[in-house]
């Protein structure tokens, strides 16, 4: 089950925002997200989410990165590696995306960035 987002969650977004930081997803986060909100709310929520995406990105506030044979290869060993862990694939992709990017700090909404030994905020 998903994670439901805190208000504390929205305030730190919304000073990223105010802050002008540089945000970054993936396109298989991106992915989750779309097939989530899919079969949680609407195609027409989802098509709602997608414009926003795609003006975010148009305005340079969000970075699409994309996963590529040598990310997919990099994360399969990681994923692998870790058969002691939960991490789901996208995880595992995400983790190599991050270090390649050279991203200090994780916005985001389960321990595995923690566990990884990323920097997440805000921590719960």
């Amino acid at each position: 089950m998903a994670k439901k987002v805190s208000g504390r969650e929205v305030l730190h977004y919304e000073a990223l925002i105010r802050r002008r930081e540089r945000l970054f997803t993936s396109d298989y986060v991106l992915d989750e997200t779309v097939t989530r909100i899919r079969y949680d709310a609407s195609h027409a929520t989802v098509v709602a989410f997608l414009d926003v995406i795609a003006e975010a990105e148009r305005s340079g506030a969000l970075h699409i990165l994309h996963v590529d044979n040598a990310v997919w290869q990099a994360a399969e060993v990681l994923f692998r590696q870790y058969h002691d862990q939960d991490f789901s694939f996208t995880d595992c992709t995400s983790f190599v995306l991050v270090q390649q990017a050279g991203v200090d700090e994780v916005f985001g909404f389960d321990q595995h960035f923690l566990m990884f030994g990323f920097n997440v905020k805000p921590l719960w």
